[in-house]
């Protein structure tokens, strides 16, 4: 979970709630910093501030929508009257909790958020078909079902989740590949699904990273 709250000590507690409640929690208390780490990692769920230093927090979050980022928000602001709270979800958040909150209440919607996500997660639209994650299979519109390991299903499932994002190897690697010493390990996977479902399946962006290939 990314936390992005500049008030040190509500993010101080915020932190220890959740990961007390079981979650890997990333707190930042900026902006820009939250821009970053929304882009180069993958999270399940977003909790954003608004008035935040650096951007302000649905500018975040509108930044991170127009890059492919889907990962569920819940903005928490002491801006909650009517008006702001449709404002936060005509801009791309899911749930909208005002300050003060009840604790319980945060908990439940965050849970909530979680489940939804994790059951969209499960099946991702790729160039030329659908990948099963749960299955490990690829149903491409012509031909037949794909078996994937589990290594290159997690790698395209990565991928797929953000399909317009760019993914340095480096991240790849933390996210997907984390015991790994070498992003070579990256390219050599790229390979294994490109034998297995053509080479549209994973685009390089030279000198960058790898994407998702285009959806049609």
């Amino acid at each position: 979970m990314l936390v992005v709250e500049d008030d040190a000590a509500l993010a101080s507690m915020l932190t220890e709630l959740l990961e007390g409640e079981g979650y890997a929690v990333v707190a930042v208390h900026d902006g820009q910093r939250a821009l970053h780490e929304g882009l180069s990692r993958r999270f399940d769920v977003l909790l954003l501030d608004r008035g935040l230093p650096a951007i302000e927090g649905l500018d975040v979050l509108g930044r991170l929508r127009a890059k492919g980022v889907t990962t569920p928000a819940l903005i928490l602001s002491a801006l909650s009257n009517p008006a702001d709270r449709v404002e936060g979800l005509d801009r791309g958040a899911e749930d909208y909790l005002g300050k003060p909150f009840d604790i319980d209440e945060l908990l439940a919607r965050l849970r909530s958020l979680v489940r939804r996500h994790t059951a969209v997660s499960d099946t991702v639209k790729i160039p030329g078909g659908v990948l099963e994650s749960t299955s490990r299979t690829v149903m491409l519109d012509a031909g037949p079902v794909v078996v994937l390991s589990e290594r290159e299903c997690e790698l395209l499932l990565h991928l797929g989740r953000s399909p317009r994002q760019i993914f340095a190897r480096d991240a790849l690697v933390h996210h997907v590949f984390t015991e790994a010493d070498d992003d070579g390990i990256v390219d050599t996977y790229v390979h294994y699904l490109r034998k297995k479902l053509g080479r549209a399946c994973v685009q390089t962006v030279r000198g960058v990273g790898y994407r998702l290939g285009p959806l049609r």
